[in-house]
């Protein structure tokens, strides 16, 4: 991979630029909150200001929105509404962009490079290739100066939850927000998401169903990553299969996050159903993104499986224990409760020993709003809660799958599976495990 000097690094100038930018989109909303307008006015405007500022500020307040309980509902029903495609920069962009990463006879390592971006969102854009020995590559380019973007936006983010925080005062994102921000500047790191990537594939060497790309180092720098292009149908076109197909999905996805999750401690934190696509009958899963990738420690994992046990026993002191586990602070019986009251939600599907749906008569864009009303309603009494900043991925990720187990209807035995994938468990071996798989490809 090239190492040469980062011309892109995170840039004073850039980040005032960014700042003045997003800044001057923004000012709309101050001026709806200093007038006196209500949540849900004021979030129009908000979302409308973040539509126009694009880029990381926009990918981020999307993700917000999928954190149960982090943002107001206001405000979470609005930032729903962003859209994550972005316009494709022209050719002008990419050449400069391959001959920096490349050098300047980069055409000339491809068989043929397609000008047209297959696709594009808010950090970079994806174009087919085909390598010197005939095999199709997807190469993916970042946008200039992204970095600097993604610090600035994140300055702003701080101001908007803290606004938020004074507005409601049921969540502290103080540990969130540091979380979301690790994870975006791994998201920007490329030479990173191809390690992530050959993780994935010795995590799931043993599930022939299960593919991943196979990066191509030499042609990969920090702002560039060319793999292998998996074919497939996306998720979405699957939705009025045969149920046998799309149980078969369903089955492959729960195993393509819970195996990593509970035998290596690690997760796929992006969910979108836009990461996965599938081969004919639905033989084969092939996982496509590997920026957001979130390594627990293994005493996470112990809070995650205890809970389960807890919840399956109804032991409440197992229960309070894991929560302890996972960092929550100032725990009382109050706080349990309301705690629980979610857990018993994302737990639910695990804890039956018989064939069911995910949540039944639940339309997916509604998946866990209910419960997410309540928990946020008994905990307007117990004063600001402070999410620790490992929750926020696990939960955000236990929500996209279940939405996508929803839009599939999907009907099987989720507890038996989930049992499955317990056999052996312990802190000790998955702890032995990640450290050597970590080891293996260098992270």
């Amino acid at each position: 991979m090239n190492d040469a000097p980062d011309p892109e690094r995170n840039r004073l100038s850039a980040r005032i630029g960014r700042v003045a930018s997003v800044g001057a989109n923004m000012s709309g909303a101050v001026g709806a909150r200093l007038t006196g307008a209500d949540n849900t006015a004021m979030a129009r405007v908000v979302r409308q200001a973040l539509g126009r500022s694009k880029g990381p500020l926009m990918k981020v307040a999307q993700l917000l929105s999928t954190i149960p309980d982090l943002l107001p509902q206001a405000y979470a029903e609005e930032f729903r509404k962003l859209q994550a495609h972005a316009p494709a920069m022209g050719w002008p962009f990419v050449q400069r962009r391959m001959r920096a990463e490349l050098g300047d006879n980069w055409e000339t390592k491809f068989a043929r490079f397609e000008r047209e971006a297959a696709a594009a969102a808010s950090l970079g854009q994806v174009h087919r290739a085909v390598a010197r020995d005939g095999r199709m590559l997807a190469c993916k380019l970042q946008y200039p100066d992204m970095a600097s973007a993604v610090e600035a936006d994140l300055g702003q983010l701080r101001m908007l939850l803290n606004l938020f925080k004074s507005m409601d005062g049921t969540i502290d994102s103080s540990e969130a927000i540091v979380e979301v921000g690790e994870r975006l500047r791994e998201e920007l790191d490329y030479v990173r998401e191809l390690k992530h990537m050959r993780l994935f594939a010795l995590m799931l060497q043993g599930e022939e169903r299960i593919r991943t790309p196979e990066p191509f180092e030499e042609l990969s720098t920090k702002r560039l990553l060319t793999m292998t292009w998996l074919e497939g149908r996306g998720l979405l076109s699957w939705l009025e299969e045969p149920q046998e197909l799309r149980n078969r999905i369903a089955e492959l996805l729960f195993k393509a996050w819970w195996g990593p999750m509970t035998h290596y401690g690690v997760i796929h934190g992006d969910p979108h159903l836009g990461n996965y696509a599938l081969t004919d009958n639905a033989e084969r899963l092939h996982l496509l993104d590997f920026g957001c990738v979130r390594i627990f420690p293994p005493r996470f994992l112990e809070g995650v499986v205890g809970l389960y046990h807890g919840l399956k026993a109804e032991n409440r002191d197992q229960i309070a224990h894991a929560y302890e586990v996972w960092g929550f602070k100032n725990l009382n019986a109050e706080l349990i409760e309301a705690l629980t009251l979610w857990a018993r939600f994302i737990y639910g599907p695990l804890l039956d020993d018989r064939v069911r749906t995910i949540a039944d008569d639940v339309p997916p864009a509604e998946y866990g709003r209910r419960e997410a009303l309540e928990v946020r309603k008994r905990l307007k009494t117990l004063g600001p809660v402070l999410v620790p900043r490992e929750f926020v991925f696990m939960d955000r990720a236990a929500i996209g799958l279940g939405a996508a187990f929803l839009h599939l209807r999907a009907e099987l035995n989720y507890g038996r599976m989930f049992e499955e994938s317990l056999e052996g468990f312990t802190p000790e071996k998955l702890g032995q495990r990640q450290a050597q798989a970590l080891r293996q490809v260098d992270l």
